[in-house]
């Protein structure tokens, strides 16, 4: 049996059981050393081959598509750096649990560590910041190793989707030459022609007993919140919203748990509280006996704050991942239990609460903190505190809506406000870098219609390479860029007290005409001139298709001392308010 022939059949093999084992889309990065397994994916007819030269924007790319599809994605490179260039966003899938498929070309053992080129140690090269490894047998047509491989294959594409899921690493060690046998029966299986082997995975979850106890502390209290961080399941708005109702508890919603646009009851959902919590006086006055917490760790640092500053209160995070989602330490019960099954099984064991007064108290604070808003609405200048505000009017129903870390992921948390559409909210909070996010938006946007990634000018420099998906598969997608020239978080931090090499090192100006760039990806660009423009320009967005970048200039300055000027009068009126009720 000849080289060929071999090489054939054990990757059309592992090709077969990925497909069979639910991947549908793999990003493909050119090089030498992939050659075989890149041909043979090309050929099979279920799977959808997307090619992306940049191999840091690719893992990127297909980690936006396994967001949007919820399934797990697989990326293909050569041997060498090109594998290198992965690591950013694999540790992003690792800390936001998306399953990616990372599969890597390798010479063959008798050339490594001997000077071949574009040989480095791929052997285990993600660490732990993948689930699972496997350096693959070289390829055999054996019985013996088709087994082996489509084995792996399926027990890899299990574990990467088994909760919490993540990136898992198939290392393929390759001898040249290294074109297969390409034919009619390329696919042809003789044994289990229909996957080789299924895996089922399970959701967590407790004994009627821990349900019940959980139950009898929970109607001790008239004072307990919900807490709800980045969330993915499509049950969950509706189960978490029934049992905040039957425990007349508020729910503190993050803008990514998807509970602040949609159809489920918004009327316990708590969504100004980024502004309100900065007070004193509202801190006092909303302290909770019992905090139950889902999903992850919430972006509002106010939030924490108050956390960490109610510490004696009984904290229950529940898990369905399985994780230790604690950075404070200051959880008195952590529960592995799919989360919209916990919600609905302690339903039934709920009596149900009468008081409703912690929870007015919650609802009246949120409510004088959006009265309040609405001042934001009579600013002129272009403002990055109103666009967030308008935010939910701005895009259309069933929109997906992707924003970038840093000031806009903050300034949504603090100014998004509850709305009836249908908007899916977006980010890349896993490891929370800037790194990728065109890419992933661009990702997402493949399979989820009408999106708008708002983003700001470093975030996006530092990705532009990933617009080139854009033009190559004519995706739809709307990018706000807010461009006040640098890193405007850094005027929040305590950095910017220190004005000496505060531009040099923090701000870092970059004075770019990005126009040019968007225009050399077959874009089209447009400067933002008032409010009225933005308006006409995103109504006109709705019916046209391909790259849009709408560049919204602000000063990093004047955006400073708009948000303090506005927490602080706030404040002011909540302080009032809180006195009035005591």
């Amino acid at each position: 049996m000849n080289h060929q022939e071999s090489l054939t059949a054990y990757i059309a093999a592992v090709v077969a059981e990925l497909i069979f084992s639910g991947v549908t889309d793999v990003v493909v990065s050119p090089g030498s050393r992939s050659t075989p397994m890149a041909m043979i994916m090309a050929e099979h007819p279920d799977l959808k081959v997307h090619i992306h030269v940049d191999e840091r924007s690719a893992a990127f790319f297909a980690l936006g598509i396994a967001k949007s599809l919820n399934k797990p994605v697989a990326i293909l490179c050569t041997s060498g750096t090109a594998a290198a260039n992965y690591f950013p966003a694999i540790v992003e899938a690792r800390y936001a649990r998306v399953p990616l498929i990372v599969l890597t070309a390798d010479r063959p053992h008798e050339l490594r560590e001997v000077g071949a080129p574009q040989a480095i140690d791929q052997i285990h090269l993600y660490g732990k910041h993948v689930k699972w490894f496997s350096e693959m047998a070289l390829p055999e047509k054996s019985d013996e190793i088709i087994r082996y491989a489509r084995t792996v294959c399926a027990r890899a594409v299990a574990i990467a989707t088994s909760a919490p899921s993540g990136p898992v690493h198939m290392n393929f060690p390759f001898r040249e030459p290294l074109i297969p046998k390409m034919d009619d029966e390329l696919f042809q299986l003789n044994e289990r022609p229909n996957g080789y082997i299924k895996v089922q995975n399970g959701d967590l979850t407790l004994s009627d007993e821990h349900f019940q106890e959980i139950a009898e502390r929970l109607n001790k209290t008239n004072k307990g919140v919900i807490i709800c961080g980045n969330m993915g399941d499509a049950e969950f708005p509706n189960a978490v919203t029934q049992l905040a109702e039957k425990l007349n508890f508020p729910i503190i919603a993050d803008p990514l748990s998807q509970l602040r646009s949609g159809q489920h009851s918004l009327k316990n959902i708590i969504e100004t509280y980024d502004t309100f919590l900065r007070n004193e006086d509202a801190k006092n006055f909303l302290k909770p006996e019992v905090v139950l917490r889902f999903g992850a760790m919430p972006i509002s640092k106010a939030l924490t704050i108050f956390l960490k500053e109610n510490g004696d209160a009984e904290q229950f995070v529940i898990d369905g991942g399985g994780g230790w989602r604690d950075p404070s330490s200051l959880s008195t019960s952590m529960i592995f239990c799919d989360e919209s099954v916990f919600c609905k099984k302690l339903l039934s064991y709920m009596n149900e609460n009468p008081s409703s007064q912690f929870l007015s108290k919650w609802k009246k604070v949120n409510g004088l903190t959006k009265e309040n808003m609405n001042s934001l609405r009579d600013i002129k200048e272009l403002s990055e505190g109103k666009l967030f505000y308008q935010l939910a009017d701005l895009v259309p129903d069933g929109a997906t809506l992707f924003v970038g870390n840093s000031m806009p992921i903050r300034d949504l948390d603090s100014f998004f406000i509850n709305n009836n559409k249908a908007i899916k909210v977006m980010a890349n909070r896993g490891a929370n870098g800037i790194d990728g996010t065109v890419s992933t938006a661009l990702g997402a946007a493949l399979y989820s219609k009408s999106l708008y990634l708002v983003l700001g000018d470093l975030t996006f420099f530092h990705d532009l390479n990933g617009l080139i998906a854009a033009k190559l598969y004519n995706i739809d997608i709307n990018i706000l860029l807010v461009n006040n020239n640098g890193g405007g978080i850094f005027s929040f931090l305590p950095q910017s007290e220190h004005s000496k090499n505060f531009e040099l090192l923090f701000g870092t100006p970059l004075d770019l005409e990005f126009e040019h760039a968007v225009k050399m990806f077959k874009g089209e660009f447009t400067k933002i001139e008032d409010w009225d423009h933005l308006g006409s320009e995103m109504m006109k967005a709705t019916n046209q298709t391909g790259l849009k970048v709408f560049e919204f200039r602000t000063n990093r300055d004047v955006n400073r001392d708009e948000h303090r000027g506005f927490w602080n009068f706030v404040s002011r009126e909540i302080s009032n308010f809180v006195k009035g009720e005591q």
